[in-house]
Protein backbone atom coordinates (compact mmCIF):
# COMPACT_ATOMS: atom_id res chain seq x y z
CA UNK A 1 0.00 0.00 0.00
CA UNK A 2 1.80 3.03 -1.01
CA UNK A 3 1.22 5.77 1.18
CA UNK A 4 0.89 9.91 0.15
CA UNK A 5 4.43 10.37 0.60
CA UNK A 6 4.92 8.51 -2.57
CA UNK A 7 2.56 10.27 -5.29
CA UNK A 8 5.06 9.96 -8.14
CA UNK A 9 4.80 5.88 -7.54
CA UNK A 10 2.59 4.12 -10.13
CA UNK A 11 0.19 1.15 -8.95
CA UNK A 12 0.49 -2.30 -10.09
CA UNK A 13 -1.33 -3.71 -13.13
CA UNK A 14 -3.43 -6.29 -12.68
CA UNK A 15 -2.16 -9.36 -15.56
CA UNK A 16 -5.02 -9.80 -18.32
CA UNK A 17 -8.77 -10.79 -17.22
CA UNK A 18 -11.99 -11.50 -18.61
CA UNK A 19 -14.36 -9.96 -15.68
CA UNK A 20 -18.12 -11.09 -15.92
CA UNK A 21 -21.06 -8.55 -13.72
CA UNK A 22 -24.19 -10.32 -13.12
CA UNK A 23 -26.55 -8.25 -12.28
CA UNK A 24 -25.61 -6.12 -15.12
CA UNK A 25 -28.86 -4.46 -15.75
CA UNK A 26 -29.12 -3.42 -12.03
CA UNK A 27 -28.64 -0.46 -10.03
CA UNK A 28 -25.32 -1.03 -8.85
CA UNK A 29 -23.48 -1.75 -12.02
CA UNK A 30 -24.89 1.37 -13.67
CA UNK A 31 -24.51 3.72 -11.18
CA UNK A 32 -20.82 2.52 -9.94
CA UNK A 33 -19.41 -0.82 -11.53
CA UNK A 34 -19.60 0.19 -15.32
CA UNK A 35 -18.38 3.86 -14.58
CA UNK A 36 -15.42 2.76 -12.41
CA UNK A 37 -14.18 0.01 -14.78
CA UNK A 38 -14.09 2.57 -17.28
CA UNK A 39 -12.46 5.44 -15.38
CA UNK A 40 -9.87 2.48 -14.31
CA UNK A 41 -9.41 2.30 -17.83
CA UNK A 42 -8.81 5.57 -18.42
CA UNK A 43 -6.30 5.83 -15.93
CA UNK A 44 -4.06 3.23 -17.18
CA UNK A 45 -5.07 0.51 -14.38
CA UNK A 46 -6.95 -2.43 -16.07
CA UNK A 47 -5.31 -4.93 -17.69
CA UNK A 48 -3.11 -4.53 -20.81
CA UNK A 49 -6.00 -7.22 -22.64
CA UNK A 50 -9.09 -7.13 -20.66
CA UNK A 51 -13.22 -8.37 -21.86
CA UNK A 52 -16.28 -7.04 -19.77
CA UNK A 53 -19.15 -9.37 -20.08
CA UNK A 54 -22.32 -8.28 -18.84
CA UNK A 55 -24.92 -10.93 -17.79
CA UNK A 56 -28.18 -11.64 -15.82
CA UNK A 57 -31.01 -14.09 -16.48
CA UNK A 58 -32.40 -14.54 -19.60
CA UNK A 59 -35.61 -12.79 -19.42
CA UNK A 60 -33.48 -9.32 -19.14
CA UNK A 61 -31.14 -10.39 -21.60
CA UNK A 62 -29.24 -7.71 -23.68
CA UNK A 63 -27.79 -8.19 -26.97
CA UNK A 64 -23.91 -6.79 -27.29
CA UNK A 65 -24.88 -3.34 -28.63
CA UNK A 66 -28.03 -2.69 -26.24
CA UNK A 67 -25.02 -3.26 -23.44
CA UNK A 68 -22.84 -1.05 -24.85
CA UNK A 69 -25.36 1.82 -25.10
CA UNK A 70 -26.46 1.01 -21.66
CA UNK A 71 -22.63 1.16 -20.49
CA UNK A 72 -22.08 4.41 -22.51
CA UNK A 73 -25.77 6.29 -21.00
CA UNK A 74 -24.04 5.14 -17.37
CA UNK A 75 -20.99 6.34 -17.41
CA UNK A 76 -22.34 9.71 -19.57
CA UNK A 77 -24.51 10.04 -16.47
CA UNK A 78 -22.74 8.64 -13.35
CA UNK A 79 -19.05 8.67 -14.19
CA UNK A 80 -16.18 10.92 -13.90
CA UNK A 81 -14.25 10.06 -17.22
CA UNK A 82 -16.90 10.73 -20.12
CA UNK A 83 -17.26 8.23 -22.83
CA UNK A 84 -15.49 9.45 -25.49
CA UNK A 85 -12.64 10.08 -27.48
CA UNK A 86 -9.97 6.70 -28.46
CA UNK A 87 -10.02 5.49 -24.29
CA UNK A 88 -13.93 5.02 -24.62
CA UNK A 89 -13.96 3.15 -27.84
CA UNK A 90 -11.49 1.17 -26.41
CA UNK A 91 -13.32 0.09 -23.11
CA UNK A 92 -16.81 -0.18 -25.46
CA UNK A 93 -15.21 -2.37 -27.61
CA UNK A 94 -14.37 -4.58 -24.61
CA UNK A 95 -17.94 -4.69 -23.93
CA UNK A 96 -20.19 -7.95 -24.54
CA UNK A 97 -23.28 -9.79 -23.08
CA UNK A 98 -23.86 -13.67 -22.06
CA UNK A 99 -27.13 -14.54 -20.56
CA UNK A 100 -26.98 -16.87 -17.43
CA UNK A 101 -29.97 -18.97 -15.99
CA UNK A 102 -29.26 -21.94 -13.64
CA UNK A 103 -30.27 -24.27 -16.00
CA UNK A 104 -29.18 -22.58 -19.49
CA UNK A 105 -25.86 -21.00 -18.92
CA UNK A 106 -24.95 -21.40 -22.61
CA UNK A 107 -24.65 -18.03 -23.15
CA UNK A 108 -22.32 -16.69 -21.01
CA UNK A 109 -20.12 -20.01 -21.57
CA UNK A 110 -20.00 -18.60 -24.79
CA UNK A 111 -19.27 -15.44 -24.15
CA UNK A 112 -16.78 -15.89 -21.92
CA UNK A 113 -14.79 -18.37 -24.42
CA UNK A 114 -14.78 -15.80 -26.79
CA UNK A 115 -13.62 -13.29 -24.82
CA UNK A 116 -10.67 -15.44 -23.80
CA UNK A 117 -10.05 -16.19 -27.47
CA UNK A 118 -9.57 -12.13 -28.08
CA UNK A 119 -7.53 -11.89 -24.38
CA UNK A 120 -5.47 -14.94 -25.62
CA UNK A 121 -3.10 -16.37 -23.47
CA UNK A 122 -4.26 -17.76 -19.54
CA UNK A 123 -5.97 -15.35 -18.63
CA UNK A 124 -7.73 -14.79 -14.75
CA UNK A 125 -11.52 -14.90 -14.64
CA UNK A 126 -13.34 -11.94 -12.35
CA UNK A 127 -16.58 -12.69 -11.08
CA UNK A 128 -18.72 -9.56 -9.90
CA UNK A 129 -22.30 -10.87 -8.03
CA UNK A 130 -24.07 -7.53 -8.36
CA UNK A 131 -27.12 -9.59 -7.37
CA UNK A 132 -29.96 -9.99 -4.58
CA UNK A 133 -28.61 -11.98 -1.91
CA UNK A 134 -31.22 -14.74 -2.20
CA UNK A 135 -29.57 -15.91 -5.98
CA UNK A 136 -25.70 -15.78 -4.38
CA UNK A 137 -26.10 -19.53 -3.78
CA UNK A 138 -27.58 -20.43 -7.34
CA UNK A 139 -24.81 -18.33 -9.27
CA UNK A 140 -21.95 -19.83 -7.00
CA UNK A 141 -23.21 -22.91 -8.27
CA UNK A 142 -24.04 -22.52 -12.02
CA UNK A 143 -19.95 -21.26 -11.69
CA UNK A 144 -19.02 -24.34 -10.09
CA UNK A 145 -21.02 -26.58 -12.34
CA UNK A 146 -19.90 -25.14 -15.39
CA UNK A 147 -16.25 -24.93 -14.79
CA UNK A 148 -16.13 -21.13 -14.81
CA UNK A 149 -14.80 -20.95 -11.11
CA UNK A 150 -11.49 -22.42 -12.49
CA UNK A 151 -8.78 -20.25 -12.36
CA UNK A 152 -11.12 -17.66 -11.41
CA UNK A 153 -11.77 -14.89 -7.74
CA UNK A 154 -15.41 -13.96 -7.06
CA UNK A 155 -16.50 -10.39 -5.54
CA UNK A 156 -19.41 -11.00 -3.00
CA UNK A 157 -22.05 -8.17 -2.63
CA UNK A 158 -23.60 -7.22 0.59
CA UNK A 159 -24.93 -7.89 2.84
CA UNK A 160 -23.02 -10.86 4.05
CA UNK A 161 -25.92 -12.89 5.25
CA UNK A 162 -28.37 -11.50 8.49
CA UNK A 163 -27.72 -13.55 11.45
CA UNK A 164 -24.83 -16.03 12.65
CA UNK A 165 -26.61 -18.86 10.93
CA UNK A 166 -27.30 -17.49 7.68
CA UNK A 167 -23.51 -16.17 7.41
CA UNK A 168 -22.47 -19.34 8.02
CA UNK A 169 -24.49 -21.27 4.97
CA UNK A 170 -23.56 -18.91 2.51
CA UNK A 171 -19.92 -19.21 3.14
CA UNK A 172 -20.42 -22.67 3.45
CA UNK A 173 -21.80 -22.34 -0.29
CA UNK A 174 -19.66 -20.30 -1.48
CA UNK A 175 -16.54 -22.46 -0.17
CA UNK A 176 -17.66 -25.27 -1.69
CA UNK A 177 -16.40 -23.60 -5.20
CA UNK A 178 -14.46 -21.13 -4.41
CA UNK A 179 -11.20 -21.64 -1.45
CA UNK A 180 -11.28 -18.50 0.93
CA UNK A 181 -8.00 -16.88 -0.78
CA UNK A 182 -10.36 -16.48 -3.76
CA UNK A 183 -13.20 -14.44 -1.89
CA UNK A 184 -13.58 -10.74 -2.13
CA UNK A 185 -16.26 -9.59 0.50
CA UNK A 186 -16.24 -6.00 -1.03
CA UNK A 187 -17.69 -2.97 1.35
CA UNK A 188 -16.64 0.11 -1.22
CA UNK A 189 -16.38 1.88 2.30
CA UNK A 190 -12.93 0.19 2.84
CA UNK A 191 -11.68 1.24 -0.47
CA UNK A 192 -11.55 5.13 0.84
CA UNK A 193 -8.17 6.52 0.47
CA UNK A 194 -8.91 7.65 3.99
CA UNK A 195 -9.00 4.29 5.80
CA UNK A 196 -5.37 3.44 4.28
CA UNK A 197 -5.14 6.98 6.14
CA UNK A 198 -5.98 5.63 9.22
CA UNK A 199 -3.26 3.00 9.06
CA UNK A 200 -1.12 5.49 8.21
CA UNK A 201 -1.73 8.07 10.76
CA UNK A 202 -1.49 5.66 13.59
CA UNK A 203 1.56 3.43 12.39
CA UNK A 204 3.69 6.13 10.53
CA UNK A 205 3.39 8.67 13.10
CA UNK A 206 5.39 7.98 16.39
CA UNK A 207 4.02 10.84 18.57
CA UNK A 208 0.46 9.02 17.92
CA UNK A 209 1.09 5.62 18.02
CA UNK A 210 1.75 5.91 21.82
CA UNK A 211 -1.30 7.55 22.77
CA UNK A 212 -3.63 5.37 20.74
CA UNK A 213 -4.70 3.31 23.97
CA UNK A 214 -7.30 3.12 26.72
CA UNK A 215 -4.74 5.45 28.81
CA UNK A 216 -5.26 8.57 26.40
CA UNK A 217 -8.27 8.02 24.83
CA UNK A 218 -11.46 8.48 26.81
CA UNK A 219 -13.74 6.83 24.20
CA UNK A 220 -14.11 6.34 19.91
CA UNK A 221 -16.94 7.41 17.74
CA UNK A 222 -17.98 6.00 14.50
CA UNK A 223 -20.83 8.42 12.80
CA UNK A 224 -22.02 7.76 9.22
CA UNK A 225 -25.41 9.51 8.66
CA UNK A 226 -27.09 9.95 5.91
CA UNK A 227 -29.01 12.61 4.18
CA UNK A 228 -31.20 10.21 1.83
CA UNK A 229 -34.05 8.03 2.94
CA UNK A 230 -34.37 4.69 1.75
CA UNK A 231 -34.90 5.87 -2.03
CA UNK A 232 -37.44 3.53 -3.00
CA UNK A 233 -36.03 0.56 -1.58
CA UNK A 234 -38.38 -0.19 0.71
CA UNK A 235 -38.29 -4.07 -0.45
CA UNK A 236 -35.12 -4.29 0.61
CA UNK A 237 -34.88 -1.97 3.44
CA UNK A 238 -38.08 -3.52 5.08
CA UNK A 239 -35.89 -6.68 5.34
CA UNK A 240 -32.74 -5.60 6.50
CA UNK A 241 -32.81 -2.32 8.25
CA UNK A 242 -29.69 0.48 9.22
CA UNK A 243 -28.19 -2.48 11.75
CA UNK A 244 -27.72 -5.01 9.29
CA UNK A 245 -27.52 -2.70 6.02
CA UNK A 246 -24.68 -0.50 7.64
CA UNK A 247 -23.80 -1.36 11.32
CA UNK A 248 -22.72 -5.35 10.91
CA UNK A 249 -21.16 -4.34 6.87
CA UNK A 250 -19.31 -0.69 7.10
CA UNK A 251 -18.78 0.35 10.94
CA UNK A 252 -18.06 -2.72 12.67
CA UNK A 253 -15.17 -3.07 9.78
CA UNK A 254 -14.10 0.32 10.22
CA UNK A 255 -13.69 -0.18 14.11
CA UNK A 256 -11.52 -2.98 13.43
CA UNK A 257 -8.74 -0.53 11.54
CA UNK A 258 -9.21 1.74 13.73
CA UNK A 259 -8.81 -0.77 17.22
CA UNK A 260 -6.16 -3.08 15.64
CA UNK A 261 -2.98 -4.11 16.89
CA UNK A 262 0.13 -3.08 14.86
CA UNK A 263 0.33 -5.79 11.92
CA UNK A 264 3.79 -7.25 11.35
CA UNK A 265 3.39 -5.93 7.72
CA UNK A 266 1.10 -4.24 5.49
CA UNK A 267 0.05 -7.09 3.77
CA UNK A 268 -3.39 -8.70 3.94
CA UNK A 269 -2.90 -11.77 5.93
CA UNK A 270 -1.18 -9.68 9.06
CA UNK A 271 -4.06 -6.65 8.52
CA UNK A 272 -6.71 -9.40 8.75
CA UNK A 273 -5.52 -11.39 11.18
CA UNK A 274 -5.12 -8.32 13.58
CA UNK A 275 -8.54 -6.61 12.35
CA UNK A 276 -10.36 -10.02 13.28
CA UNK A 277 -9.25 -10.56 16.64
CA UNK A 278 -10.46 -6.87 17.52
CA UNK A 279 -14.01 -9.19 15.93
CA UNK A 280 -13.14 -12.23 18.41
CA UNK A 281 -12.48 -9.11 21.31
CA UNK A 282 -16.24 -7.60 20.92
CA UNK A 283 -18.52 -8.20 24.12
CA UNK A 284 -21.82 -9.43 22.97
CA UNK A 285 -23.98 -6.54 22.24
CA UNK A 286 -26.14 -5.12 25.08
CA UNK A 287 -29.52 -4.05 24.22
CA UNK A 288 -29.72 -1.56 26.79
CA UNK A 289 -27.16 0.08 25.44
CA UNK A 290 -28.51 0.41 21.59
CA UNK A 291 -31.20 2.97 20.36
CA UNK A 292 -33.17 2.00 17.57
CA UNK A 293 -35.25 4.76 15.67
CA UNK A 294 -37.79 4.92 12.95
CA UNK A 295 -37.85 8.44 10.68
CA UNK A 296 -41.50 10.15 10.99
CA UNK A 297 -42.86 9.53 7.73
CA UNK A 298 -40.92 6.33 6.98
CA UNK A 299 -44.20 4.19 7.64
CA UNK A 300 -45.85 5.89 4.51
CA UNK A 301 -43.31 5.21 2.10
CA UNK A 302 -44.13 2.71 -0.32
CA UNK A 303 -44.39 -0.19 0.15
CA UNK A 304 -43.48 -0.04 3.46
CA UNK A 305 -45.73 -2.01 6.37
CA UNK A 306 -47.95 0.44 8.03
CA UNK A 307 -47.11 -1.04 11.62
CA UNK A 308 -43.24 -1.41 10.59
CA UNK A 309 -40.70 -1.90 13.20
CA UNK A 310 -37.87 -1.77 11.19
CA UNK A 311 -34.78 0.83 11.99
CA UNK A 312 -33.73 3.48 9.85
CA UNK A 313 -31.27 4.79 12.47
CA UNK A 314 -29.20 3.03 14.54
CA UNK A 315 -26.88 4.13 17.68
CA UNK A 316 -24.72 2.06 19.99
CA UNK A 317 -22.06 1.05 22.64
CA UNK A 318 -19.52 -1.59 21.77
CA UNK A 319 -16.88 -2.68 24.26
CA UNK A 320 -13.84 -4.61 23.46
CA UNK A 321 -12.28 -6.98 25.89
CA UNK A 322 -8.37 -6.49 25.17
CA UNK A 323 -5.50 -4.98 26.66
CA UNK A 324 -5.85 -1.73 24.37
CA UNK A 325 -9.14 -0.80 24.65
CA UNK A 326 -10.62 -2.31 28.17
CA UNK A 327 -13.05 0.41 29.45
CA UNK A 328 -12.87 2.21 26.63
CA UNK A 329 -16.40 2.72 24.53
CA UNK A 330 -16.91 2.68 20.86
CA UNK A 331 -20.10 4.35 19.85
CA UNK A 332 -21.47 3.93 16.62
CA UNK A 333 -24.30 5.49 14.81
CA UNK A 334 -25.82 5.69 11.49
CA UNK A 335 -29.36 6.30 9.99
CA UNK A 336 -31.39 7.86 7.07
CA UNK A 337 -32.61 11.17 6.66
CA UNK A 338 -30.28 13.15 9.60
CA UNK A 339 -29.27 16.22 9.31
CA UNK A 340 -26.09 15.68 7.54
CA UNK A 341 -24.62 13.28 4.66
CA UNK A 342 -20.94 12.14 6.69
CA UNK A 343 -17.92 9.73 7.67
CA UNK A 344 -16.21 10.23 10.44
CA UNK A 345 -14.44 8.69 13.21
CA UNK A 346 -13.84 10.81 16.42
CA UNK A 347 -11.17 10.18 19.20
CA UNK A 348 -11.53 11.95 22.58
CA UNK A 349 -8.65 11.73 24.24
CA UNK A 350 -8.48 12.01 28.31
CA UNK A 351 -8.42 15.44 30.11
CA UNK A 352 -5.15 16.14 31.95
CA UNK A 353 -4.60 14.82 35.47
CA UNK A 354 -3.82 17.81 37.04
CA UNK A 355 -6.87 20.64 36.46
CA UNK A 356 -5.00 23.85 35.97
CA UNK A 357 -7.45 25.89 34.36
CA UNK A 358 -10.65 26.92 36.05
CA UNK A 359 -13.97 25.45 34.47
CA UNK A 360 -14.50 28.93 33.84
CA UNK A 361 -11.52 30.20 31.85
CA UNK A 362 -12.80 27.22 28.76
CA UNK A 363 -15.48 29.27 26.07
CA UNK A 364 -18.51 27.32 26.71
CA UNK A 365 -19.64 24.62 29.44
CA UNK A 366 -19.88 21.78 26.53
CA UNK A 367 -16.17 22.73 25.41
CA UNK A 368 -15.14 18.80 22.60
CA UNK A 369 -11.69 19.93 22.70
CA UNK A 370 -8.93 17.17 22.67
CA UNK A 371 -10.11 15.22 19.83
CA UNK A 372 -9.12 13.90 16.77
CA UNK A 373 -10.71 13.63 14.22
CA UNK A 374 -10.85 11.68 11.03
CA UNK A 375 -13.27 12.48 8.13
CA UNK A 376 -13.14 9.74 5.42
CA UNK A 377 -15.41 11.11 2.58
CA UNK A 378 -13.56 11.36 -0.75
CA UNK A 379 -10.49 12.33 -0.30
CA UNK A 380 -10.88 13.06 3.09
CA UNK A 381 -9.00 15.16 6.34
CA UNK A 382 -7.73 14.80 9.70
CA UNK A 383 -8.96 17.72 12.12
CA UNK A 384 -7.02 17.45 15.62
CA UNK A 385 -8.96 19.81 17.88
CA UNK A 386 -7.83 21.71 21.14
CA UNK A 387 -7.97 24.49 23.50
CA UNK A 388 -5.09 27.15 23.36
CA UNK A 389 -5.26 30.84 25.27
CA UNK A 390 -7.07 33.73 23.77
CA UNK A 391 -5.11 36.52 23.57
CA UNK A 392 -6.03 39.42 26.13
CA UNK A 393 -4.55 39.85 29.74
CA UNK A 394 -7.07 37.10 31.20
CA UNK A 395 -6.57 33.38 30.70
CA UNK A 396 -9.56 32.43 28.61
CA UNK A 397 -9.39 29.46 26.63
CA UNK A 398 -10.98 29.29 23.29
CA UNK A 399 -11.29 25.68 20.70
CA UNK A 400 -8.73 26.16 17.96
CA UNK A 401 -7.91 23.16 14.94
CA UNK A 402 -5.46 22.11 13.03
CA UNK A 403 -6.72 20.51 9.70
CA UNK A 404 -4.93 18.15 6.70
CA UNK A 405 -7.12 18.23 3.50
CA UNK A 406 -5.90 15.00 1.63
CA UNK A 407 -7.54 16.80 -1.58
CA UNK A 408 -5.32 20.25 -0.89
CA UNK A 409 -2.15 18.15 0.03
CA UNK A 410 -1.19 15.40 -2.02
CA UNK A 411 -1.43 14.37 -6.01
CA UNK A 412 -3.98 12.71 -6.56
CA UNK A 413 -3.91 11.58 -10.09
CA UNK A 414 -4.30 8.08 -8.70
CA UNK A 415 -6.90 8.74 -6.31
CA UNK A 416 -9.85 6.12 -6.85
CA UNK A 417 -13.22 6.00 -5.50
CA UNK A 418 -13.86 2.93 -3.29
CA UNK A 419 -15.43 0.22 -6.12
CA UNK A 420 -12.60 1.48 -8.37
CA UNK A 421 -10.22 0.48 -5.71
CA UNK A 422 -11.23 -2.81 -4.21
CA UNK A 423 -12.13 -4.10 -7.94
CA UNK A 424 -8.46 -3.49 -8.61
CA UNK A 425 -7.26 -5.03 -5.61
CA UNK A 426 -9.32 -7.77 -6.70
CA UNK A 427 -7.40 -7.90 -10.08
CA UNK A 428 -4.07 -7.66 -8.37
CA UNK A 429 -5.41 -10.75 -5.52
CA UNK A 430 -4.76 -8.56 -2.89
CA UNK A 431 -7.20 -8.89 -0.02
CA UNK A 432 -6.29 -6.78 2.71
CA UNK A 433 -9.59 -4.70 3.02
CA UNK A 434 -11.93 -7.45 2.37
CA UNK A 435 -13.59 -9.63 5.30
CA UNK A 436 -12.64 -12.47 5.91
CA UNK A 437 -15.43 -15.45 6.03
CA UNK A 438 -14.36 -16.36 10.12
CA UNK A 439 -15.02 -11.85 10.83
CA UNK A 440 -18.11 -11.42 9.30
CA UNK A 441 -19.34 -14.72 11.83
CA UNK A 442 -18.13 -13.25 14.50
CA UNK A 443 -19.87 -9.87 13.90
CA UNK A 444 -23.01 -11.81 13.59
CA UNK A 445 -22.50 -14.06 16.66
CA UNK A 446 -21.94 -11.22 19.10
CA UNK A 447 -24.80 -9.58 17.33
CA UNK A 448 -27.00 -11.74 18.15
CA UNK A 449 -28.45 -10.65 21.75
CA UNK A 450 -29.56 -7.47 19.90
CA UNK A 451 -31.45 -9.29 16.75
CA UNK A 452 -32.81 -11.45 19.23
CA UNK A 453 -34.35 -8.47 21.54
CA UNK A 454 -34.13 -5.20 19.40
CA UNK A 455 -35.21 -2.32 21.75
CA UNK A 456 -38.70 -0.70 20.10
CA UNK A 457 -37.93 2.18 17.36
CA UNK A 458 -38.70 5.72 18.51
CA UNK A 459 -39.56 8.58 16.14
CA UNK A 460 -37.45 11.14 14.88
CA UNK A 461 -37.60 13.99 12.52
CA UNK A 462 -36.39 14.00 9.19
CA UNK A 463 -33.09 16.54 9.08
CA UNK A 464 -32.37 15.45 13.06
CA UNK A 465 -29.83 13.64 14.24
CA UNK A 466 -31.78 11.01 15.28
CA UNK A 467 -33.94 10.25 18.41
CA UNK A 468 -33.59 12.27 22.09
CA UNK A 469 -31.73 9.04 23.66
CA UNK A 470 -28.90 9.25 21.88
CA UNK A 471 -27.91 12.01 23.80
CA UNK A 472 -28.21 9.76 27.04
CA UNK A 473 -26.42 6.90 25.08
CA UNK A 474 -22.94 8.38 24.81
CA UNK A 475 -23.09 10.37 28.18
CA UNK A 476 -21.25 11.79 29.96
CA UNK A 477 -19.81 12.45 26.45
CA UNK A 478 -20.92 14.30 23.11
CA UNK A 479 -21.49 13.19 20.12
CA UNK A 480 -18.84 15.00 17.47
CA UNK A 481 -21.42 16.02 14.62
CA UNK A 482 -22.78 18.03 14.48
CA UNK A 483 -20.15 20.42 13.88
CA UNK A 484 -19.27 23.84 12.50
CA UNK A 485 -17.40 22.07 9.17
Amino acid sequence: MAGPSQPESRPPVPEDHVIVLFGATGDLARRKLLPGLFHLAKAGLMPPRFRVIGSAPSQVALSDDEFRKRAREAVAEFGRSKPEGKAWQEFEDALSFGAADPDAPEPLLEAVREAERVVGGNSRRLFHLAVPPKAFGSVVELLGATGLADNARVIVEKPFGTDFPSAQALNATIHAVFDESRVFRIDHFLGKESVDNILALRFANGFLEPVWNRDHISHVQIDVPEKIGIEGRAQFFEGTGTFRDMIVTHLFQLMGFVAMEPPTALAAKPLRDEKEKVFESMRPLDPAQVVRGQYEGYRDEPGVDPRSDTETFVALRVELDNWRWAGVPFYLRSGKTLGQGRHVVTLGFREPALRMFPLAAQCGAESRSNELVIDFADLGRIAARFLVKEPGPAMRLSEAEMVFNYADSVNSMYALEGYERLILDAMLGDQSLFTRSDGIERLWEASAPLLENPPPVEPYAPGSWGPESVDRLIAPYRWSLPDAH
